[in-house]
């Protein structure tokens, strides 16, 4: 199954401005990657992502030129939009990626999680299947949705995930031994992964 990734980069990163200022986006904020390299912190989420996802979205907003320039960089194709939150982003991804067989939400600003997590959660995704991976027993990100969830992801609206529609799947939970999947960086102290 062909798995397209959905990297969701069109929320405010209000707690971060909170203690960062005004000014600065997490997105852009520099970290050191798990390779040791220093890039940005959408940058190390596109780094993160494994060969096997060849097709790739990011959500952002039309502001931001230097994610989306970052986003174009790495081959993916770009949605821009004002976005009501994450439901909202993420119906319209999957909207402009009707296509796909199925698809991998990541959040960006995830940078810390390792490709191989991300390899075990999309290997074998079913049309009818949703793939979480937990860590220490709790669900963590990216989440992968087989291509039958594509009305109900595009349902979505405002500020609400796709949890919902875990209700109507078998969700298939995948052990990882790995801290990145539950490590977003919401505040300026998070970009120290440890």
């Amino acid at each position: 199954m062909t798995v397209t990734a959905i990297v969701l980069a069109a929320g405010q990163g209000s707690r971060f401005r909170a203690e960062a200022g005004a000014d600065q986006d997490k997105l852009l904020a520099p970290c050191v990657g798990l390779d040791g390299v220093t890039r940005p912190v959408i940058e190390q989420v596109l780094v993160n992502l494994p060969a096997a996802v060849v097709e790739r979205w990011v959500v952002t907003l039309p502001e931001r030129t230097d994610v989306i320039r970052l986003a174009e960089a790495y081959g993916c194709q770009v949605l821009t939009l004002c976005s009501a939150g994450m439901g909202e982003s993420l119906a319209a991804a999957v909207a402009a990626s009707d296509n796909a067989e199925g698809w991998l939400v990541v959040l960006g600003d995830m940078p810390f999680i390792q490709a191989s997590s991300i390899e075990q959660v999309i290997q074998g995704l079913s049309r009818e299947g949703i793939r979480v991976p937990v860590q220490a027993g709790r669900y963590g990100h990216p989440v992968a949705f087989g291509g039958d969830f594509g009305p109900g992801l595009m349902a979505l609206t405002g500020d609400r995930g796709a949890r919902s529609l875990f209700t109507q799947a078998d969700v298939t939970q995948v052990p990882v031994n790995d801290p990145g999947v539950l490590w977003d960086v919401d505040v300026p102290a998070l970009l120290n992964y440890r």
